[in-house]
């Protein structure tokens, strides 16, 4: 053990939940809620360090995470003593495989280490008194940004709004037939100028659907093309895209394991790649994943679409890596997020400015949210 070693004395985690009077709406399905898991580790000092874990999906999966967190995690993790965040990723990793395995709920485990994780992270920068894009090797505190969550109903108002907030960049959810998709990009297109315009079908299609869809597309000079295809399908099935696309594609916030970004950088396939923090890896994980994807000449764009300490968290990993890429700011109603995620909420001329304040550079003030509190 050495001198910056620290014990931990607690980990907690809080689940919260905001009624919407507009849903989100995906191809896939539409929350009515929008959740957070928030997570507090506390040392032996009384740093206290903060993290989110992402659950979004099933309805009732964020109470079952911060469940998972306090009744299994936690008691695994109080009195250990680390050097370095990774040190208990891997451990919770490796201690709980089996149980993961065994419950058939590795992407629910995967999501608490994850939180877990950022929250040791924030904690590490706070003991060393820098921030935490500094601790992860960044020089510039700004960063690009793009409003996302625009859904296809109400669709040039959400993005008139966003852009009036500071917004240069816009994401459209398509994936609802070309009826719907063409007039929603057009109009985006024509309201953002020569700005950055993506377009995510989050999963909606087949192969033979996406290498129909994707060329239609072309006239709309799209940033990227993301999760056209289920994340899971066979590598050829990408690659076959990749040559029937005239645009980047994207992907990466369902990839769950180190092997799977490696295929991804393998080869030309993907010009976007997206992993999420709070869903799988943390930044023990994904801090040396952004810095290969870089590496790799691929655009590293973090995804995120939760509450304000994983998107925050997010932003300190985009200035800490470096590279031209955009941070994901969800744009629909979220106090869970607005109230948490510090200067990601001043943007101007599509850009944010992280401080030097330590760690995350925030001190939660839950009391705020006390309503919405259900674990």
């Amino acid at each position: 053990m050495t001198a910056q070693d620290f014990t931990i004395r607690s980990i907690e985690a809080m689940c919260f939940r905001y009624p919407l009077s507009l849903p989100v709406v995906t191809s896939f399905g539409r929350m009515t809620s929008r959740p957070a898991v928030f997570v507090r580790v506390t040392d032996e000092d009384g740093v206290v360090g903060w993290g989110e874990v992402w659950a979004n999906f099933p309805a009732t999966g964020a109470e079952h995470r911060a469940r998972t967190i306090n009744e299994v995690l936690a008691p695994l993790a109080a009195g250990a003593r680390i050097a370095h965040p990774s040190e208990l990723f891997a451990a919770l990793t490796q201690r709980t495989a089996v149980l993961a395995l065994q419950s058939g709920e590795q992407g629910p485990f995967a999501q608490a280490i994850a939180g877990i994780d950022l929250a040791l992270w924030d904690l590490l920068a706070r003991r060393g008194a820098t921030p935490l894009w500094r601790l992860l090797g960044g020089v510039n505190a700004t960063i690009k940004v793009y409003a996302s969550g625009i859904n296809p109903t109400g669709t040039r108002e959400m993005a008139e709004a966003a852009l009036a907030r500071g917004h240069r960049a816009l994401k459209l959810k398509i994936g609802f037939g070309a009826e719907i998709d063409h007039p929603n990009l057009a109009a985006l297109r024509a309201l953002v100028g020569d700005g950055t315009l993506a377009a995510d079908a989050n999963q909606a299609w087949t192969l033979q659907q996406a290498c129909e869809a994707a060329p239609q597309l072309r006239d709309y000079n799209l940033a990227w093309l993301e999760e056209p295809i289920r994340a899971d399908r066979p590598w050829p099935e990408w690659q076959a895209l990749r040559r029937a696309a005239a645009m980047p594609l994207a992907a990466g916030e369902n990839f769950t394991s180190r092997d799977g970004f490696a295929q991804a950088l393998g080869d030309d396939t993907l010009g976007v790649i997206q992993p999420d923090i709070a869903k799988w890896g943390g930044l023990s994980a994904c801090a040396p994943i952004a810095r290969d994807i870089l590496a790799a000449g691929k655009r590293f764009c973090p995804h995120y679409l939760g509450g304000g300490i994983g998107l925050l968290a997010s932003a300190h990993l985009l200035a800490g890596t470096g590279g031209d890429g955009l941070l994901e700011v969800d744009i629909n109603d979220n106090p869970l997020r607005d109230n948490f995620c510090g200067p990601v909420g001043a943007i101007s001329d599509g850009t944010i400015t992280l401080g030097d304040a330590p760690g995350l550079g925030i001190t939660p003030d839950l009391a705020g949210i006390a309503q919405y509190r259900t674990v």
